[in-house]
């Protein structure tokens, strides 16, 4: 049976994918700091709950590790648990910088190097990292957030380039804004933000309007078969990430008027009309 770790697998993203992988008859290790609810009801797959804090080194490796050791095998390491970070950069404090880094970054560097060199030996294995749309295009309010997911994008593509000769698969998934428990707990322990503390609003979205983890998890798997090296969805990021490509210039350009509106709307949340009439509301 293959096996697969999936980090921050308990809600979201995360959850879709070990879901995804379960349906399949995957053995699924659900890493997470919190244990969801409803695991046995996920798939025909063998299922088992680890809590673990991706930023513990040492806790991931060892997880790593058992699990190899138990199933034999290791064909799957999802390295997907991350928070979301929103604000100005001037809003942004070094604890901001500090536990995204530690959590989006480090985290996902502590399951390569517990679980590469297992699928090095055994000659074949699938690391698939979850980063951003904002680490491929220019990301404004999210500083901390933007750089990590960069990162990972940077990673994971020179990580593939090693790997090749060893059998072992690496992808990156850059999702465009998915509908998951992040956009309500943004800043999670942290000082608190005007964009932070409504980034559902500040995207310019409600619930049922964003794309799908289900969906998404489809297309990931599916990227993953064609052994794609960056998996993109929906179509509308993917048209983002061609476009910043094409034309840097213009992709900044539009950074800049998306930040610019944003932060209009949170001022008018904030302080009102300018004239001091009522608001109209906003349409669907």
């Amino acid at each position: 049976m293959r096996t697969a770790i999936v980090t921050g697998g308990a809600s979201g993203i995360g959850r879709a994918l070990a879901r995804a992988l379960a349906a399949r008859g995957v053995a699924v290790t659900v890493a997470d700091l919190n244990e969801p609810a409803d695991l046995a009801g996920w798939g025909k797959g063998e299922l088992e709950y680890a809590r673990v804090d991706v930023t513990d080194a040492e806790a991931v490796a060892a997880l790593v590790a058992r699990v190899a050791g138990e199933r034999g095998r290791l064909d799957f390491m999802v390295n997907n648990a991350g928070i979301a970070v929103g604000g100005t950069a001037l809003e942004m404090t070094r604890a901001h910088w500090d536990r995204t880094i530690d959590v989006n970054l480090r985290g996902v560097v502590h399951g390569v190097l517990a679980a590469y060199p297992i699928m090095v030996r055994q000659g074949h294995g699938h690391i698939v990292n979850t980063a951003s749309l904002a680490g491929l295009v220019p990301a404004p309010l999210m500083l901390p957030y933007t750089a990590t997911k960069h990162a990972v994008v940077g990673l994971s593509l020179a990580l593939r380039a090693e790997a090749a000769e060893h059998g072992v698969r690496v992808c990156v998934v850059c999702p465009g804004f998915v509908d998951t428990p992040l956009l309500d707990n943004a800043n999670p322990g942290l000082p608190a933000t005007r964009v932070g503390a409504a980034a559902r609003q500040a995207i310019g979205h409600g619930p049922g309007r964003l794309y799908s983890a289900d969906a998404l998890a489809a297309d990931v798997l599916r990227g993953m078969a064609r052994g794609k090296a960056v998996i993109s969805a929906p179509a509308s990021a993917r048209i983002a990430w061609r476009l910043a490509r094409l034309w840097p210039g213009g992709a900044v350009r539009a950074a800049q008027l998306a930040s610019r509106l944003v932060n209009r709307g949170q001022d008018g949340r904030e302080n009102g009309p300018r004239d001091g009439g009522p608001r109209p509301p906003r349409s669907a």
